[in-house]
């Protein structure tokens, strides 16, 4: 039996869709993954998050091997069905293949990525790079 919700989804030309998992407590954006039909339903099914891997061609529960497993709070669809938003509860503090908590440590600034893994004052980091990056395209 087809489940509708899965119809929903607007699969890509691969049958994937972008899955991006969020801290459920501090709204952190901690990956993006890709999901396929399969790994979607293993996640409904199971609530841990699962993905598919382009470069490997299969199937894969977040936190198999390293323990950093991502328990699903919450599921949602963006308003063109493309997208996935995925509110998890992150196990192990960890979320990134690098170890490191987030995926996106790599910030802009005066024309270069720069790793940047500062967490408590980046409202303030946030406010500086958007003026650097008003200047770059003034």
């Amino acid at each position: 039996m087809r489940e509708v919700w899965l119809d929903a989804v607007k699969w890509d030309d691969k049958g994937l869709v972008a899955a991006i998992a969020q801290d459920v407590t501090s709204l952190e954006v901690l990956m993006l993954a890709w999901m396929n039909r399969d790994s979607l339903q293993l996640t409904l099914d199971t609530g841990d998050a699962h993905y598919w891997s382009r470069s490997r061609q299969a199937l894969w529960k977040k936190g198999e091997t390293s323990g950093h497993i991502q328990h699903v709070k919450e599921l949602r669809l963006d308003c063109d069905g493309d997208a996935i938003l995925m509110k998890v509860e992150q196990m192990g503090n960890v979320a990134c293949h690098t170890g490191r908590r987030r995926c996106f440590f790599n910030l802009f600034d005066d024309g270069r990525w720069i790793v940047s893994d500062r967490g408590a004052d980046e409202a303030t980091e946030s406010a500086r790079v958007s003026a650097s990056l008003g200047k770059s395209h003034a």
